[in-house]
C-alpha cells in the first residue's frame, strides 16, 4: 500500500444519525485531514495537529475540497449500463423491451467484461466506491463483475440474477440451477478480497415458489451473504404478485415464506407497502434501497422517506441504473430531495449525504468497513469540489455554513464535482 498519505481539505463525517440527532450528528472540520495507511483510515482530525503528529506522511493538498467517505450505491444493475436513459416504458414493458434483450448478451464473457469495467469506471468517476449490483443469469456476468472490482480494489456486492418464469427462455434457469450456480459463485467469490456475494432473485414475478425456496435454502447455508431483490415498485406489479402467489399475505410474504427475509436482505424500491410489510421489514432487520431517479423515470411512485425513517427502517440510497437515469449519487440525492418534497418533507443536506454514505453502508451491513471517515475503516473516500461549475460556485459563494455550501452541489453537481477518489487507500487516476 506504500507510505502513509495525509490528505488535507475540509472534512465531513458522522458521529450519529442526522435523522434522529439532526445536523449536529455530523462532524465538520473547516481545515481537516485524513491519514491513510495500509488501505485504512488511520486518523482524522484538524490538519495542523495531524501534520505535526505524522511528519513523515506524504501530503496531498486538496485545498477547499470537501473530504468525505466515498458514495455507496445500494441497488443497481450493471448489465443495464448500455440501455440507461431508454425512452418511455412502464416497468414490465421496460424489462421486455430493453432489459432482457441487453441481458441476453452477457453470456459472452468478453462482452460482460467490457461492460463491467466500463460501469465501474463510470462509478469511480462519479465518486461511487461501492455498489451492490445485480448481474445477469449468466455466471460469466458475475465473474466479469467481480474480476473488474478486484482489478480496481473495490468493495462490491453482486450476484447471479435468478429467474425461472415470465422471462425469455434464454435468460431463465431452474430452481436447481439457480441454487447450484449461485453456490458455485459463492464458493468462488464470497469473501475473496473485498467481494461480497448477494443471492439475487430478480423479483417474485420471475421466480416460482420453488426457486425462491431453493434460494432461501442457499441463504441458510451461507448466512453471511446478502440477499437482494425488488419489492413493491409499481402498483400493477403488486397486483401481479397477488395473482401469482394467491396464498401469500402480501408481496413481502413471497420472500418471507421462502426464508429470504432477515438481516442482510436488501429490497429495492418498497414504495407501495402494506402495513404488515412495513412492520415485518423493521422487525426482521432487513433494509430498503431507495431508488428515486428510477422511481420517477419509470413512473413508479413517491417513496415515503420520512415515514419509513421515522419507523426505524434501515434505508440506503441507490441509483438503480439503468432504470435509474444517472450514475451519480449527487443526482440521486437531489431526486430523493425532490420526491420527499412532493410528500411534504424537506430532507436536510446532512440527511441526504448520510443516506448516500453511512445509510447505504448500513443497508448493506458494511458500516464496520466503509461509509464514514473514521479510524479503522477502509479508506474509500472522495474529495468534493464545492464550486465545480459557475452556477454552483456563485451560489456556494453566498453560503453561511457548510450545509449552504454543500447543498448546491447536491442539487446541481455531477462528475465534475469529483476532485479525487481513493479506493482502498489508492488514489484513482493518479500517475
Amino acid at each position: 500500500m506504500g507510505a502513509a498519505e495525509l490528505i488535507l481539505g475540509q472534512t465531513l463525517a458522522f458521529a450519529g444519525d442526522p435523522f434522529t440527532k439532526g445536523p449536529a450528528a455530523a462532524r465538520y472540520e473547516r481545515r481537516g485531514a485524513v491519514l491513510v495507511e495500509g488501505g485504512r483510515i488511520a486518523a482524522t482530525g484538524p490538519a495542523d495537529a495531524l501534520r505535526a503528529a505524522h511528519p513523515a506522511a506524504r501530503v496531498t493538498e486538496m485545498g477547499e475540497a470537501l473530504l468525505t467517505a466515498g458514495f455507496i450505491d445500494a441497488h443497481a444493475h450493471y448489465p443495464q449500463t448500455g440501455i440507461i436513459a431508454s425512452w418511455g416504458k412502464r416497468l414490465i414493458d421496460w424489462l421486455n423491451g430493453y432489459t432482457f434483450p441487453e441481458e441476453a448478451r452477457f453470456g459472452d464473457a468478453a462482452y460482460a467484461a467490457g461492460a463491467a469495467g466500463r460501469y465501474l469506471d463510470l462509478l469511480i468517476g462519479h465518486g461511487t466506491t461501492t455498489v451492490a449490483s445485480f448481474c445477469t443469469s449468466h455466471p460469466e456476468s458475475v465473474d466479469a463483475f467481480f474480476e473488474a472490482a478486484v482489478a480496481r480494489g473495490m468493495r462490491v456486492a453482486g450476484g447471479k440474477t435468478c429467474m425461472d418464469r415470465n422471462a425469455p427462455e434464454a435468460l431463465c434457469d431452474t430452481a436447481q440451477r439457480a441454487h447450484d450456480e449461485s453456490a458455485a459463485l459463492i464458493a468462488r467469490w464470497h469473501g475473496r478480497g473485498r467481494a461480497v456475494y448477494a443471492i439475487s432473485p430478480r423479483f417474485a414475478p420471475t421466480s416460482t415458489p420453488e426457486q425462491l425456496d431453493a434460494l432461501g435454502a442457499l441463504w441458510a447455508e451461507h448466512p453471511t451473504c446478502l440477499v437482494q431483490t425488488h419489492l413493491s415498485e409499481q402498483e400493477d406489479e403488486v397486483e401481479w404478485v397477488h395473482d401469482l402467489y394467491p396464498e401469500a399475505r402480501d408481496y413481502l410474504d413471497t420472500y418471507e415464506r421462502a426464508g429470504l427475509l432477515g438481516p442482510g436482505a436488501v429490497f429495492g424500491h418498497a414504495i407501495h407497502l402494506a402495513g404488515r410489510e412495513r412492520l415485518r421489514l423493521k422487525e426482521s432487520g432487513a433494509a430498503i434501497a431507495h431508488c428515486p431517479t428510477s422511481n420517477s423515470f419509470i413512473g413508479s411512485g413517491l417513496f415515503d422517506l420520512e415515514g419509513l425513517i421515522a419507523e426505524g427502517q434501515r434505508v440506503g440510497l441507490a441509483t438503480d441504473t439503468g432504470g435509474g437515469s444517472s450514475f451519480s449519487m449527487l443526482r440521486t440525492m437531489a431526486a430523493a430531495y425532490e420526491i420527499a418534497q412532493l410528500r411534504g418533507f424537506a430532507p436536510h443536506p446532512a440527511q441526504l449525504y448520510w443516506l448516500a454514505t453511512v445509510g447505504a453502508a448500513r443497508a448493506l451491513r458494511m458500516e464496520r468497513q466503509i461509509g464514514n471517515l473514521a479510524k479503522g475503516l477502509e479508506a474509500d473516500l472522495i474529495a468534493l469540489d464545492l464550486a465545480s461549475t459557475p452556477a454552483i460556485a456563485q451560489r456556494a459563494a453566498r453560503a453561511g455554513d457548510i450545509w449552504e455550501a454543500l447543498f448546491p452541489t447536491i442539487m446541481m453537481g455531477d462528475d465534475r464535482a469529483i476532485a479525487g477518489v481513493w479506493v482502498n487507500g489508492v488514489r484513482q487516476g493518479a500517475a
